[in-house]
């Protein structure tokens, strides 16, 4: 069955669901170099005038990648709940973005509606909202995780401490997190890419990540960014791992080039599950993804990387994340050519994420090729933080100088947490508080006040 609309007496016509999809996308670079992408303007809006037509039923009978052929298509046809789904299954897409704008989408409905949506119905209705759109919806979602603090909570945005160093320096590491702390970053948790994927070297920086943790009593969580078997491979050797990592894309196909599987992964799940060490729940997984991710490894099956980056949050909402990551800009402007395309980008990825219960943050950054700059960035960090973001990233000076990319400072996050009126995870806040480094008065880090006597010790020893 083929779709068509007609725009001042011309017929545009779309043969499949998935030809209808990749056209009524937003412009970007990936679509285009997939040679996918509506030819014109006007040919985009007659495929999003007729996407807007479309039963929210149709998705759950036309696969855009077949069943047989992909694991997670399968995953996401075996865990439709069916009964959550019956609120808005009369709906067309036009009329799911009218319910979801109106009073009837409330937090609580929300959050029962999660288990009833496809990420497809999620991506197609995102390609026809505006900016607005997207942020008003996103920030009436809230999706709380825990392991040994809280994350997600209304009023709240955590960050990521990230201080990675080329070399995986341990002085260089240290003097990285003591600076983030200081300036009231890593709630989310405090994670480093490391420079090697070598078992020794990951034991050595998770041993040391626990033994700040324990010996600040922060009320955090350490990641590691390896390979999810790496990280299984360090749990068997009694390594105190807390989040289990993995970049996750949305088809069968493209994971592999990962070298995972759905059971590959559901087997870092369980690895995680067995060392316990969460205080305050078991959310566990921490996942990175990011648009183009599927058609760099040229396993895209002809839907629109939007598309495929949505189906990625129904791979990770399976394994209960603590934290699902949208690297935006990273992959470069092959994919999402210039601030613009980013902005979208990262406003639909938090959009869907958040509409299929996924606890979202985003990586709010670029590759120094791309046509963009930190006034973008600065655009994103605000519109997501109105919309509502789980968390953040927190680098020194915004500039990742093991990665080569730009992003968030941890000056950005306090940017966003006194302009919005934003806040730390409560026990993180009671944390910073205890050391002096927060004043609850008014929410804002004790900056020129010196450094915490707890931490003196630690800083003369990076001296």
């Amino acid at each position: 069955m083929s779709f068509s609309h007609s725009i001042g007496g011309m017929v545009w016509r779309f043969d499949s669901l998935r030809e209808l999809m990749a056209k009524a996308s937003p412009a970007r670079s990936g679509d285009f170099l997939a040679e996918i992408a509506a030819s014109s303007d006007a040919e985009r809006a007659a495929a999003q005038m007729a996407l807007a037509d479309v039963p929210l039923k149709r998705f759950l009978t036309e696969a855009l990648i077949p069943y047989e052929q992909d694991e997670v298509t399968r995953l996401i046809v075996d865990s439709h709940d069916q009964a959550a789904f019956s609120v808005v299954s009369h709906l067309t897409v036009g009329g799911f973005r009218d319910w979801l704008l109106g009073d009837d989408a409330t937090e609580a409905s929300l959050k029962a509606l999660a288990p009833g949506l496809t990420p497809e119905m999620a991506a197609a209705v995102s390609k026809i909202m505006r900016v607005q759109d997207l942020v008003l919806v996103a920030q009436k979602i809230r999706v709380v995780t825990r392991f040994r603090n809280t994350v997600g909570l209304r009023g709240r945005m955590s960050t990521r401490l990230q201080p990675n160093h080329p070399t995986d320096d341990p002085a260089g590491i240290a003097a990285s997190v003591l600076d983030g702390l200081l300036y009231g970053n890593g709630d989310a948790m405090i994670g480093i890419n490391p420079a090697t994927d070598s078992i020794s070297a990951i034991t050595e920086l998770l041993k040391m990540l626990d033994g700040v943790i324990r010996h600040y009593e922060i009320p955090t969580q350490s990641c590691v960014l390896t390979h999810v078997t790496s990280s299984v491979a360090a749990i068997e050797k009694g390594v105190p791992v807390d989040l289990v990592f993995q970049s996750i894309t949305g088809t069968e196909a493209a994971n592999s080039s990962f070298g995972i599987s759905l059971d590959i992964l559901q087997e870092g799940y369980e690895a995680g599950l067995s060392l316990n060490r969460g205080t305050l729940g078991n959310n566990l997984m921490y996942f990175e993804t990011g648009q183009g991710s599927a058609l760099s490894a040229n396993a895209h099956h002809g839907v629109d990387q939007q598309t495929c980056e949505a189906r990625a949050y129904a791979v990770a909402r399976h394994f209960n994340p603590f934290l699902v990551n949208t690297v935006v800009g990273f992959i470069g402007p092959e994919y999402l050519y210039n601030g613009k395309q980013i902005i979208r980008a990262g406003l639909e990825d938090h959009f869907c994420g958040k509409l299929l219960g996924v606890p979202m943050g985003c990586d709010i950054c670029y590759t120094n090729h791309a046509e963009a700059d930190q006034d973008d960035m600065d655009m994103l960090l605000t519109l997501l933080g109105v919309a509502g973001i789980n968390f953040i990233m927190g680098i020194p000076g915004s500039d990742d100088v093991m990665l080569n990319y730009q992003t968030t400072s941890f000056h950005d996050a306090l940017y966003a947490r006194k302009t919005i009126g934003l806040r730390p995870a409560p026990e993180f806040e009671e944390w910073l508080t205890r050391m002096d480094i927060l004043r609850q008065d008014d929410n804002s880090v004790r900056l020129g006040q010196g450094v915490p006597p707890l931490f003196r010790k630690a800083l003369a020893q990076l001296k």
